[in-house]
């Protein structure tokens, strides 16, 4: 059912857990199925620093926010913005069609955890 990165990811999630003082928190959940997500970042220069999450889900939305992680840090927050679901779930190798939903958990948890950063600084 799950390629052998979800597992991976889900298994050995990178980058779990809290930040000490983060510049910047984003939480969003899916009303689909209940999952939630929050993301913690750190940001100089508008670069993406270091990353951290905490999810409540079902293994893909684990994978998903483990694999997000990995694919942002050390890219610029407009890079980031850029991120979609459709580039996690491939990067994961795929989700089944029914799991689709939880890559959009970790995408538009980093998205919301940027635009209330990019929001703080004006």
């Amino acid at each position: 059912m799950y390629s052998d990165k979800v597992m991976d990811h889900f298994s050995n999630p990178r980058n779990v857990g809290e930040m000490e003082v983060p510049d910047a928190i984003g939480e969003f959940g899916s009303s689909h199925c209940g999952d939630t997500i929050k993301v913690f970042l750190k940001i100089e220069d508008d670069i993406i620093k270091d990353i951290r999450f905490k999810t409540f889900g079902c293994a893909a939305a684990i994978a998903s926010s483990s694999m997000m992680t990995e694919m942002v840090r050390g890219k610029t927050l407009q890079e980031a913005l850029d991120l979609t679901n459709e580039a996690v779930a491939q990067a994961l190798d795929g989700l089944p069609p029914e799991k689709m939903h939880c890559s959009c958990l970790a995408a538009d948890g980093l998205h919301k955890a940027i635009n209330d950063y990019l929001q703080e600084k004006k």
